[in-house]
């Protein structure tokens, strides 16, 4: 089974001033965060603009991130939609790329009940029984959750292998992991609350913000691990400034003005999204720099 530990950047999908997807800023983005010490990608994810993007941008994607990382880092991708038959064929998809990891959010719209749901999960496995998939709970961008009842319909089916949990419900996450740590490695969907998921037993944390605050976050994961608690809990608290800031709204927009202030141009998100305001930017630069120190 594949093991999910450590830091998985949830990738940005950089474009440039025409606003076509800029492949070779891609590259640099992740070659950087593997010198840093990342274990792994997330590429079309919430973060990447997965529903801004045509599915021939969605191959080519898979395919760069494939081909940079190759055997460096494990790769999970987002593969989702807004109904059944749509993600199976970007699981499909997903799958001829070369990828055997997915991670799957309930279909947007729909508004599936739990036994809907359960049934959707399944109808995927069923359609390619050659992947995993990763349950990813981020009801505030679905208004689903993924229930403890999808939990229980598939903790012996050991092709799910993971969930990721973005609810913001930190009472949910640590009865996930008490209850299913047997069952689903639980992965840390919820920025701000990374330390408490580490200390009730996630083993990685799928992250946003690791595309321009690299070197804090996999500095936090490396101090986790080695047993130094207190300068774990330092960075988070030198964190929690611009981790919040990203969380009061324009999430993608953040990301993606850290990672020029990083010194990778992202360019701007896609439409519907705009550009943050210039007193936005100051707000954010100001969070930006402190957590850097």
């Amino acid at each position: 089974m594949t093991q999910l530990k450590g830091i998985l950047p949830a990738l940005v999908t950089p474009f440039d001033k025409a606003g076509k997807v800029n492949y070779d800023m891609l590259s640099n983005i992740i070659e950087h965060q593997l010198k840093e010490g990342v274990t792994g990608f997330v590429p079309l994810g919430s973060t990447g603009e997965y529903y801004a993007l045509t599915n021939e941008e969605r191959r080519q994607i898979l395919a760069t991130v494939r081909e940079v990382v190759g055997d460096r880092g494990v790769l999970i991708a987002g593969a989702n939609g807004s109904c059944t038959r749509e993600v199976i064929e970007q699981v499909k998809q997903t799958r001829d790329a070369g990828y055997t990891n997915l991670l799957i959010a309930p279909p947007y719209y729909a508004l599936p009940s739990q036994d809907e749901l359960i049934g959707h999960y399944q109808a995927i496995l069923d359609a390619a029984p050659d992947i995993n998939v990763v349950l990813y709970n981020y009801p505030v961008r679905t208004n689903v959750e993924v229930g403890f009842g999808v939990l229980e319909a598939f903790k012996d089916n050991k092709r799910v292998i993971a969930i990721k949990e973005s609810s913001g419900n930190l009472l949910r996450a640590i009865e996930i992991g008490n209850t299913y740590k047997d069952h689903y490695q639980l992965s840390c969907g919820s920025d701000d609350q990374a330390l408490d998921f580490f200390l009730w037993g996630a083993t990685s944390w799928i992250c946003g913000p690791a595309n321009c605050l690299t070197q804090q976050v996999c500095d936090f994961y490396s101090k986790y691990t080695t047993g130094d608690q207190d300068g774990a809990q330092a960075i988070v608290r030198s964190l929690f400034p611009v981790l919040a800031d990203m969380e009061s709204g324009k999430f993608i927009q953040k990301v993606k003005y850290g990672c020029e202030l990083a010194g990778f141009d992202a360019g701007n998100a896609r439409m519907p999204l705009q550009p943050l305001t210039s007193e936005e930017k100051a707000g954010f630069r100001k969070a930006f720099e402190l957590a850097l120190g």
